[in-house]
């Protein structure tokens, strides 16, 4: 009797302790925390971490992209996908190769970076699934235990993504995915990568659900909304008709609770002109929750109207409790590449600590349609720099240095920035954060012990020059560019206001920053990063456009991310770094971390080409 009650407890604490080790999903958990509740390592004994095991893998020519992959740890195995269209299965405490797969793929570009896989743990009829989507339009479904395609699902085992009423007739223009898809129930969520450098026409940046077992499509959320639908009306005209973008090019998230998806959209086409769709263009640059089992929209923030700048909205929404005035609110963390933080009721959009619409500057593109103003968050304050003053904001690192941009600066009239939300003109003008952002697709952690919301940025600008144009040699013919770079205007090669590598604003030029959700206030920010040259002791921070946080249980922060190579962890509390080392290559990916069987708590990141993991002596 005892025995059979001891067995029964064993078995119902065995599926937790499996959750606690594993990491199945991009962020670990659907509401995107990015969270793991291991805590074996710790501010006390971060500074032993050894390597562990590393992963070679394949490069293939000049087409290889250094791999930003989170990869996936369930039931003792360890899934990683990297470019272009691999996934490997292997032995989390060894990294022993137990199968690989290679999707085939006729277009096979450097679009797609294969950023992560999605996990489905199966059903009665259909094993567990990993999937994973193509720069080519394909979405695979694959054994988990074999490695093998999915009979069942779609054309043994691969659904074609690139469907008539996606392409809108633009065959020839390529249409995939750069990130995972999502997994909710017997729902498999897909955005789509479209591409910028076309026209405003193109494919679709909808999103679709499709059925896990069969492949079979379940719901379309048009991101552009069709005439009678909600957001129409902010569209002037036709000029919705066979736009290209407001797409999740990154991650989803969801309230599994709730049934609610998380939504976060890019910016539509062309990012720097919208002379030809006039209006606030929603739903681009927006965050959507809708109904995860029937598409059906709940309500919506638009965090850009009329995007000139691409502040699309990368970074992926985190869930997460705010406690004010005594009560708890269910919320959600949205932003954009501005890195303006939307701290949001998540169940009504509601903003927690108030927005503000505040008046930004207007320019002179003849025909564009400018928004008078833009939504900004009461709290927190902005992660980044939006504005540039000259002369008083010149970076000072060097009297050569700071010389040469006060050179620099003159020739651009010291750079015509205007505040947040400079436009382009034909003259060039300052924009700050430029098209990579501020904050990008990998996001930010929380710690829900400290209610700390923890993101890295870079402080980033460029000259933005534009000017109509009568041909687009490089555009499609059934979609030119309108406008674009004026060739031989800017002093300089790539637009950078830089002198050798360095920025010239005033440093931070890179951030790490904990936000304390329950009350919208910093609770502390660094400098991070480091810019090779720079003098000692001067702490300027540097770049990571790429590769983000996550946080452990055991207090600690860990983080690749900046050009430096370094990889590092730093105390979640206070911000203070406690561990580093150097990779061989820049770890462009999030880490993640798992128990091994033999009781020993990972440490794992893709560092470029290589994947690298750590763990105590």
């Amino acid at each position: 009797m005892r025995t059979s009650l001891l067995l029964s407890v064993v078995s119902l604490m065995l599926p937790a302790l499996y959750a606690q080790n594993d990491w199945p999903s991009y962020a670990r958990d659907p509401g995107g925390q990015r969270y793991s509740p291991l805590k074996q390592i710790n501010a006390t004994n971060v500074s032993k971490l050894v390597p562990a095991w590393s992963y070679q893998m394949k490069k293939e020519g000049q087409q290889f992209r250094l791999s930003q992959s989170i990869p996936l740890m369930v039931n003792g195995v360890l899934f990683l996908g990297y470019p272009l269209n691999h996934v490997v299965a292997l032995v989390p405490e060894t990294g022993k190769l137990l199968w690989e797969f290679t999707g085939k793929s006729e277009e096979r570009t450097n679009l797609g970076s294969m950023r992560s896989l999605a996990y489905w743990p199966g059903d009665q009829q259909t094993p567990p699934q990993i999937l994973f989507g193509t720069p080519g339009g394909e979405m695979y479904s694959i054994n988990a235990k074999t490695g093998k395609p999915n009979p069942g699902f779609g054309n043994e085992g691969v659904v074609n993504l690139r469907t008539p009423e996606i392409m809108n007739g633009f065959r020839n223009i390529r249409y995939g995915m750069n990130s995972s898809p999502f997994v909710y129930k017997n729902l498999v969520f897909t955005g789509a990568h479209t591409i910028d450098e076309t026209g405003s026409k193109g494919p679709a940046g909808d999103v679709r659900a499709w059925d896990l077992r069969t492949g079979k499509l379940v719901w379309t959320f048009h991101t552009v909304p069709r005439p009678g639908e909600m957001g129409h009306e902010t569209w002037l005209g036709d000029s919705w008709k066979k736009i290209s973008g407001a797409n999740v090019w990154t991650f989803f998230s969801v309230d599994a609770e709730r049934g609610i998806l998380y939504m976060p959209l890019g910016s539509v086409n062309n990012d720097f002109y919208g002379t030809d769709r006039p209006g606030a263009n929603l739903f681009s640059d927006s965050i959507v929750a809708v109904d995860a089992e029937t598409g059906k929209l709940k309500w919506y923030f638009q965090a850009t109207h009329h995007d000139l700048w691409d502040y699309d909205m990368p970074v992926p929404p985190v869930l997460f409790d705010v406690v004010k005035d005594g009560k708890k609110i269910p919320a959600v963390g949205a932003m954009n590449k501005a890195s303006l933080l939307f701290i949001l009721n998540r169940v009504t959009g509601e903003p927690i600590f108030g927005v503000e619409e505040r008046p930004v500057p207007k320019g002179d593109v003849p025909g564009e349609w400018y928004s008078p103003t833009q939504p900004f968050p009461v709290k927190p304050p902005p992660l980044v720099r939006m504005s540039f003053k000259y002369p008083d904001d010149i970076a000072k690192i060097t009297p050569e240095h700071e010389a040469a941009c006060r050179e620099l600066l003159a020739k651009v009239d010291g750079g015509r920035n205007r505040g947040p939300y400079t436009p382009y003109s034909a003259q060039g003008s300052l924009a700050m954060p430029y098209i990579l952002g501020g904050a990008t697709w990998s996001g930010g952690a929380f710690d829900p012990t400290l209610g700390y919301y923890i993101i890295n940025t870079t402080d980033s600008g460029e000259m933005a020059y534009i000017q109509q144009q009568d041909t687009d040699p490089r555009g499609p013919p059934e979609s030119p560019r309108l406008f674009g770079r004026p060739p031989g205007v800017s002093p300089f090669t790539s637009g950078s206001l830089s002198v050798k590598g360095w920025p010239c604003w005033q440093p931070p030029w890179g951030r790490l920053t904990a936000i304390n959700v329950n009350t919208g206030d910093i609770a502390w920010q660094i400098p991070f990063g480091t810019m090779e040259g720079v003098p000692a002791g001067i702490k300027t921070g540097a770049s990571s456009l790429g590769g983000g946080p996550m946080t452990t249980a055991g207090g600690l922060t860990f983080i690749g991310a900046a050009l430096d190579g370094m990889f590092r962890a730093f105390d979640s509390k206070t911000g203070q770094e406690v561990w580093s080392v150097k990779t061989a290559e820049v770890a462009h990916a999030n880490p993640i971390s798992y128990m091994g069987k033999d009781g020993k708590q990972y440490i794992a990141i893709a560092a470029g080409s290589t994947f690298v993991t750590y763990k105590l002596p």
